[in-house]
C-alpha cells in the first residue's frame, strides 16, 4: 500500500473524510511553509499538497496564481520547492504531494526531477496539464521511484476519459468539483454524488474533491460522499492575511474547524 493509500485508509478508520491542504512553496515568503506545515499536521490534516510555482499556471485562479506569482518573484525555483518538501518531510509525518505543471518538470528532467523528489520524501505528483495518453514517459519516472500520480477528472469528463485515468491513476483521483479554475465558493456544485458515482464506477481508489472547498459546510456536504477533500485557495487567503507572528495559529484553527466538520459529516451518514 502506497503512502497515499494508507492515509485514506487511516481516515476511513477513524471515521472521517481525509483533510488535504495546499500550500504553495515560497509563499507567503520563502521559508515560512515549513511552520505551516507542522501547524498544518497539528491541526489534523492528512496529506499535504505543495505546489510548484508556474508562470502560466492554466488550472488555477486568482489566488493561487497571486501566491505563486509572489513566490516566483521572490525568486523561488524547482530545486527550491524540492528543499521545501524535504524540509517539511523532516519536521512532520505527512504524506507530501507536489501539485505542478509539466514544462518546468521537462525543463528539469523528468526522470532527476522524480529522483530527487522521491529522496526528498514526496510520495506522489499532481500535474493537471499532463493528459494520461501523453504521460508514458512522466509515468515511467514515477514509477521507478516509487511516485504515485494523482490525475484530475470534472464534472464534464466523459466515461471514456474517466476509464483511461482510471486505468493508469495511483494514490487517489482528483475530482474537481466543478468546471473552470480554483477558488474558494459560497457554495459546492450540484449534482456532487452522481458525478462521484460515475467515476467510482471505474476505480477502487479514493476520490478526493477539491476545487471551491472552503467552508465547514463544504466539508460536511463533500465528506458524505467522498474520500477526501482538497483545500487550497481558501487556506492561502487566511495565511496572506494573518500577520506573521499570528499566521500558524490562524492556519490551526481554520483546518481544525474543518478537520472537525468532516468527523461529524461522517458520523451522521
Amino acid at each position: 500500500m502506497s503512502e497515499l493509500s494508507w492515509a485514506f485508509e487511516r481516515a476511513k478508520a477513524e471515521g472521517r473524510t481525509a483533510l488535504i491542504p495546499y500550500l504553495m512553496a515560497g509563499f507567503p515568503e520563502p521559508g515560512a511553509e515549513v511552520e505551516l506545515a507542522v501547524a498544518l499536521e497539528r491541526a489534523g490534516a492528512d496529506v499535504l499538497e505543495i505546489g510548484m510555482p508556474f508562470s502560466d499556471p492554466l488550472a488555477d485562479g486568482p489566488t493561487v496564481q497571486n501566491a505563486g506569482t509572489r513566490s516566483l518573484a521572490a525568486g523561488t525555483t524547482m530545486s527550491d520547492c524540492i528543499a521545501v518538501a524535504a524540509s517539511v518531510r523532516r519536521r512532520t509525518s505527512l504524506p507530501l504531494v507536489l501539485m505542478g505543471y509539466y514544462n518546468p518538470l521537462l525543463a528539469y528532467g523528468l526522470e532527476r526531477f522524480c529522483a530527487d523528489a522521491a529522496a526528498a520524501g514526496v510520495c506522489g505528483l499532481i500535474l493537471p496539464d499532463l493528459p494520461p495518453e501523453e504521460a508514458g514517459e512522466m509515468q515511467a519516472a514515477a514509477r521507478s521511484c516509487g511516485l504515485d500520480i494523482v490525475y484530475l477528472v470534472s464534472p464534464t469528463s466523459p466515461e471514456e476519459r474517466i476509464r483511461e485515468v482510471a486505468s493508469v491513476a495511483s494514490g487517489f483521483i482528483y475530482c474537481v468539483s466543478l468546471t473552470g479554475v480554483t477558488g474558494a465558493r459560497e457554495s459546492v456544485a450540484v449534482g456532487l454524488e452522481e458525478y462521484l458515482s460515475r467515476v467510482r464506477a471505474h476505480t477502487d481508489l479514493p476520490l478526493a474533491v477539491g476545487f471551491g472547498i472552503s467552508r465547514p459546510e463544504h466539508v460536511r456536504q463533500v465528506g458524505a460522499v467522498a474520500d477526501g477533500v482538497v483545500v487550497a485557495s481558501a487556506l492561502l487567503d487566511v495565511i496572506d492575511a494573518a500577520a506573521p507572528e499570528e499566521r500558524t495559529a490562524a492556519v490551526e484553527e481554520y483546518i481544525g474547524s474543518l478537520r472537525t466538520a468532516a468527523e461529524r459529516e461522517v458520523q451522521k451518514v
